[in-house]
């Protein structure tokens, strides 16, 4: 049985995130792992050792309490969606987020991380925001990135971004094996530059490895890159974009265009994120 990591704060936004996972789960016959990590605030103002103790047994006690009042939600959300034969099991850590969730992510040999993310307040800033930034770094799983708005869709058309790289062929394997699941249709698209020779553009092989399946390549000329993936997304109704983490640097860029374009695009479309 497959494996899926759901990190959860029990926020609207990760509740939201939830149903994804749980769609995910019984598509492709996998049990759930949520996740609950909490900090312990060490208080400057206290030079006693005992008292110390007791405000962490206290805080422990009191996330615990919280913990545990919180998880039945989940199994009602599961419920309400005709859901509530997927296993689900519940984890609570005390330390860094990121770093439990690689680790476990290991231990437990997960195969998917699906968690809820909130849009960024400053328009400088990445749209996934530090803690899912790093996660799809440092993670050997496919992460999935609900954003907090984001209703659940049937997953019926993917947009993998690529530049044609070699590189980037298994990837698009990887979604590829996850589109067949849901039955969607993927759209490759390269948007690049005019006047300008690229020597690795091996789109032939691509076309020929793929020829069987349900994928279609695109190449676009224009200097607004960007631009032109954010209006292909919502020209094609695309439910879902992929990502390979080689190109995280552009990605981040592609969140950068303009406030419009870039509250519009968060707010309705989850995000895969392939190692």
């Amino acid at each position: 049985m497959k494996k899926i990591l759901f990190p959860t704060d029990f926020s609207d936004v990760s509740k939201n995130a939830f149903i994804y996972a749980l769609k995910l789960a019984d598509a492709i016959d996998a049990e759930i792992i949520t996740l609950h990590v909490y900090q312990l605030d060490s208080p400057a103002y206290l030079d006693v050792s005992i008292y110390l103790q007791e405000i962490y047994e206290y805080e422990e006690l009191t996330n615990f309490e919280n913990y545990k009042d919180e998880v039945p939600v989940l199994r009602k959300i599961a419920e309400a969606n005709n859901l509530e034969h997927i296993k689900i099991s519940n984890v609570l850590l005390q330390g860094s987020l990121v770093e439990e969730v690689v680790k476990l992510s290991k231990k437990e040999n997960i195969d998917f991380i699906v968690m809820g993310t909130k849009g960024a307040t400053h328009l400088r800033e990445i749209f996934l925001g530090t803690i899912a930034t790093k996660i799809m770094n440092e993670s050997k799983a496919i992460v999935l990135a609900i954003p907090e708005k984001c209703e659940f869709k049937p997953i019926e058309k993917i947009l993998f971004t690529t530049k044609y790289d070699i590189k980037d062929i298994e990837a698009l394997q990887k979604v590829q094996t996850l589109a067949n699941i849901f039955h969607s249709h993927i759209d490759c698209l390269n948007v690049k530059p005019p006047h300008t020779v690229y020597k690795d553009d091996f789109i032939v092989d691509f076309k020929n490895v793929f020829k069987n399946q349900n994928v279609a390549f695109h190449s676009i000329l224009s200097n607004d890159v960007e631009g032109e993936i954010l209006d292909f997304i919502e020209k094609n109704n695309i439910n879902m974009i992929a990502i390979h983490v080689q190109h995280r640097s552009f990605f981040q860029k592609l969140f950068e265009v303009s406030l419009s374009k870039k509250l519009a695009f968060h707010s309705k479309i989850p995000i895969l994120s392939i190692q």
